[in-house]
């Protein structure tokens, strides 16, 4: 008897960037009547995360076997196949690896500005490194720089605007740096995707 496409449970919570980048991209895939989207607690060792993914490391997709897929940038290559589309990131040609760069560009301006916050957050003022923090702003900045000049379509919507406009969210959100003061053209592609594009909208994670 057929039981239908596989159903997935995505094991996240609403404020990770990651998270909102594969609730975004299941959005955008039309998946949302597929993924059942799980709390996940990282600090919490009896939180099934941690046998779901060793790591205990967010987003995590599992599949109707138990079996997992991570991280975001494998579970985004994950749903686009499930979906039976390349629009995400392309699977081949000369157009992939240009764009898989970027996207791993990206995803390194999230785990820089996760880096500043858990320093400031789990160390007193007197025992952060200051060398550190400016280490971890240092990539963020040269990563926008990068950004501020590669021609970004505002109209389309694949792994790199979805990575992108999750990363900007989250550097608003938390304050890691200034990068609307320095970054004119990521401002304008910000604003122009994010009217242009509704899941961003719909999967955006709440205020603090």
């Amino acid at each position: 008897m057929n039981s239908g496409p596989e159903k997935f449970v995505l094991r996240t919570t609403l404020t990770s960037p990651f998270g909102f980048k594969a609730r975004m991209a299941i959005d955008v895939l039309g998946l949302t009547d597929r993924v059942t989207v799980a709390h996940a607690d990282v600090t919490d060792d009896r939180d099934s995360l941690r046998q779901q993914n060793p790591l205990g490391k967010i987003p995590c997709l599992v599949r109707a076997d138990g079996t997992s897929v991570f991280d975001s940038g494998v579970i985004l290559e994950f749903l686009q196949e499930a979906a039976g589309t390349d629009c995400l990131l392309p699977l081949s040609g000369p157009q992939r690896i240009p764009k898989f760069t970027l996207v791993r560009l990206i995803d390194g301006i999230i785990d820089a500005g996760a880096l500043i916050i858990y320093e400031t957050r789990f160390h007193a003022p007197e025992s952060q490194s200051q060398g550190w923090l400016d280490y971890q702003r240092g990539k963020i900045s040269r990563a926008l720089a990068a950004l501020e000049v590669t021609t970004l379509d505002p109209h389309q919507t694949d792994a790199v605007a979805i990575g992108l406009a999750c990363a900007l969210e989250f550097l608003d959100r938390r304050k890691a740096v200034d990068w609307r003061a320095v970054c004119p053209q990521l401002v304008n592609w910000y604003a122009a995707f994010t009217a242009h594009e509704p899941a961003f909208a719909r999967t955006r994670p709440p205020a603090a």
